[in-house]
């Protein structure tokens, strides 16, 4: 098995890779585990219960080391290998989801909050294609990106690419002043968000310029196979029937996608948008899971749950 942990500097290489590589000496000899660094990512290669074990304790200590905690040489040796007295403590994975406030140690993955969410993570790890649905502030975005990371991590997929449709579904972008990074950037802003949060701001950068990480609207997915990728395709109410089928056609080798959108805030005009139809046209269909969230999942606060619960079905006429 491969796992991989992106680093932020040098320095977090070289304090855990010891004088001399001494620590992943100890730890290919003793764990039989194979630590390496290629642009500025560590490696972890070997029997699967030992890597997984050794990338939680790396992640622990990661986390201690950027939150400005001193580690000595020895403690970080010996919280590498699982030894006591190591300075490596299991910090709190649980991760509250609460919109603009997530308290998720950086490099932890939250945990389901509620019954749906957990539903939600379960079918992220068994099917190919997920579709959920629900009003804003249920952890439909912040999850799938969790699960993405995730996966990268663990080496099952290559590369993570974002998606969204820009700016009210048809994409006209050329009023927007700046050029088109400055343009789209306002509608990624979500995603960016989420991988700030799980990765830390320098590592999600590091990454997406080292093209492991890919955010761009929907319309660049054109024309493109993705294979061995994890796709997120994000506020899907706003994409078309024709979009929607050019986006799930994308998807290739080894790859997994999750389409996510809230119905009721869509900008399209009725009878147009293609995240209904496709969740229609694809029920029942081996390797593709369905879930609802209700108003009770939202996770962000009492009030935007008596909000949502209080406009109910009525969209506004959107």
């Amino acid at each position: 098995m491969e796992t991989r942990i992106p680093l932020l500097s040098l320095e977090e290489e070289q304090q855990l890779f010891g004088p001399h590589d001494r620590h992943v000496k100890k730890v290919a000899k003793r764990l039989q585990v194979r630590v390496s660094s290629r642009g500025g990512t560590l490696r972890l290669q070997g029997p699967e219960e030992e890597v997984l074990a050794l990338a939680e304790r790396m992640e622990d200590l990661l986390t201690q080391l950027r939150a400005g905690k001193h580690l000595s040489s020895a403690a970080l040796e010996a919280g590498l290998l699982g030894q006591p007295d190591g300075g490596a403590a299991p910090l709190d994975a649980v991760g509250v989801l609460d919109g603009a406030e997530r308290h998720v140690p950086r490099g932890r993955m939250p945990r389901p909050r509620t019954e749906a969410q957990r539903r939600y993570v379960e079918l992220m790890d068994t099917c190919e294609l997920v579709f959920a649905t629900g009003p804003a502030g249920t952890g439909k975005t912040y999850l799938a990106v969790a699960a993405a990371v995730r996966a990268l991590r663990e080496g099952g997929i290559q590369r993570l690419v974002l998606t969204r449709p820009a700016v009210e579904a048809g994409e006209q972008l050329g009023f927007l002043p700046g050029d088109l990074e400055d343009k789209i950037d306002p509608y990624l802003r979500p995603l960016y968000d989420a991988l700030n949060d799980l990765l830390g701001p320098a590592a999600a950068r590091r990454m997406k310029d080292m093209g492991v990480i890919e955010v761009a609207p929907l319309a660049f997915m054109r024309g493109r196979t993705l294979n061995r990728s994890f796709v997120i395709l994000d506020e899907a109410q706003n994409a078309t029937r024709a979009q929607l089928k050019m986006f799930l056609t994308r998807l290739g080798e080894g790859t997994r996608a999750v389409v996510t959108g809230d119905t009721s805030q869509t900008d399209l005009a009725p009878g147009h948008g293609g995240l209904v139809d496709a969740i229609r046209r694809l029920e029942g269909i081996e390797g593709i899971g369905t879930l609802a969230f209700r108003p009770q999942d939202v996770q962000r606060s009492r009030l935007v749950q008596r909000i949502v619960e209080a406009y109910g079905e009525d969209d506004g006429g959107a």
